[in-house]
């Protein structure tokens, strides 16, 4: 029980260290916030000479830069009502095929005497066709004891296993998603666009176990053959906690007078976000964006870079709601190089005014692939019937096959 008394009391002498850190953070923000605008006025030249021998500044910004001398991009599209939003939305999803995959995971419990799990993956393909139609489906798995109970590190549990299972196809299915897109350009196709759910830079953490390393390679593998197949992906980040451009801003400061403090509080979306002394966010309307950045974090370089040496995805942050902090879109640089980023960056914005906020397709797909405690209670009874059907040597506990018969 908690008691509701003593965590008011509780709460209340921790006033002042609330207070201190609120006004700490207030400074950080308008500091930070005054360096990213004067950053708009520099070239991409000049921000790479300032950042000299540094390998890992964590941004880098493209040439979009200095296309409107400034590293907001403002939409500049205005709608009176919803109905005038969608009507636009429509116009740039009109015959574009756009994908998602998302996934559910069933975890291992005390109900079963051998630890079994199960993960489910549905997808949803949307050619935005005038006859209408769409394909949505899934697809499930069951890991066994032996997969979940192997651990040749001695770090990886049952619930890192299915985790990767998951991922392994989730990304599975964009693969597929890619191959079936390849060409799209020789048939005449608008460019098609397969949505991620999270980032597509995963950082590790050192020394990284071999399934760490196994989602790595995973990764890289769907990005290089989004290149490969000239197929964009979006890596879609609704709730952003990368501190790349804040990494910049400390690296140029470094490399200058080194005046300013370092904020270990503030990442990218809250400082886009934020009220500055200038009267608002950089992000101001629905719909603008950052201009394109390289991601050159520390600790992905060496995964996340091509032969040369170059980044394999960048980012941008755009505002896909009135009044949130601004999604982070991972993309592969090829993206950007080939000229596709504002039209891939429209179809985002159009799939967020269908889910008012967030991409339809990940939403569709997401709400396809939930397993709820419901569900959880008939993979107990199916469990319980194959083991006795199958004469196997485990058992579903009383209280759980009771609930199950019970409902």
């Amino acid at each position: 029980m908690l008691y509701q008394n003593l965590l008011t009391s509780a709460l209340h002498e921790q006033r002042e260290s609330f207070t201190k850190f609120e006004r700490e953070w207030h400074d950080d923000v308008e500091d930070y916030a005054r360096r990213l605008r004067l950053l708009g006025g520099e070239t991409c030249a000049d921000v790479r000479a300032s950042v000299g021998a540094t390998s890992a500044p964590g941004a880098l910004p493209s040439a979009e830069l200095e296309r409107g001398k400034s590293l907001v991009l403002p939409f500049g599209v205005e709608w009176r009502s919803h109905e005038e939003a969608r009507r636009w939305a429509v116009d740039a999803l009109q015959e574009r095929v756009t994908f998602a995959a998302d996934g559910s995971q069933l975890l291992p419990g005390r109900e079963i005497s051998l630890p079994v799990a199960a993960v489910q993956v549905a997808w949803f393909e949307n050619p935005h066709t005038r006859e209408g139609g769409y394909t949505k489906q899934a697809r499930l798995a069951i890991i066994p004891p032996g997969d979940l109970l192997e651990d040749t590190e001695g770090r990886v549990n049952a619930e890192t296993v299915v985790s990767f299972r998951r991922f392994q196809l989730e990304t599975e299915e964009l693969r597929r998603f890619l191959e079936r897109h390849r060409g799209w350009r020789e048939r005449g196709a608008r460019v098609p666009v397969g949505f991620f759910d999270g980032t597509l830079l995963i950082s590790i953490a050192l020394p990284k176990t071999k399934i760490q390393a196994r989602y790595v390679d995973a990764m890289v593998e769907l990005v290089k053959l989004s290149r490969e197949t000239e197929v964009p992906i979006v890596g879609f980040v609704d709730q952003s906690y990368a501190r790349d451009l804040v990494s910049l801003l400390d690296v140029l400061d470094r490399n200058g007078n080194g005046a300013h403090r370092r904020s270990r509080s503030l990442y990218d979306a809250q400082l886009l976000h934020a009220v500055d002394v200038e009267g608002g966010s950089l992000l101001k309307a629905w719909g603008d964006r950052t201009a394109f950045c390289y991601c050159v974090r520390h600790g992905l370089t060496e995964s996340f870079s091509d032969d040369k040496g170059e980044p394999l995805v960048g980012f941008s942050y755009l505002q896909t709601t009135g009044d949130g902090a601004p999604a982070r879109l991972d993309v592969p640089t090829w993206v950007y190089e080939a000229g596709l980023l504002d039209e891939v960056i429209d179809t985002v914005r159009a799939e967020c005014v269908g889910g008012l906020g967030y991409p339809y397709a990940i939403e569709t797909a997401d709400a396809a692939a939930v397993i709820t405690v419901r569900d959880r209670e008939q993979f107990l009874h199916a469990l319980q019937d194959f083991a006795r059907d199958g004469n196997f040597n485990f058992r579903v506990s009383r209280k759980a096959a009771s609930k199950v018969r019970r409902r």
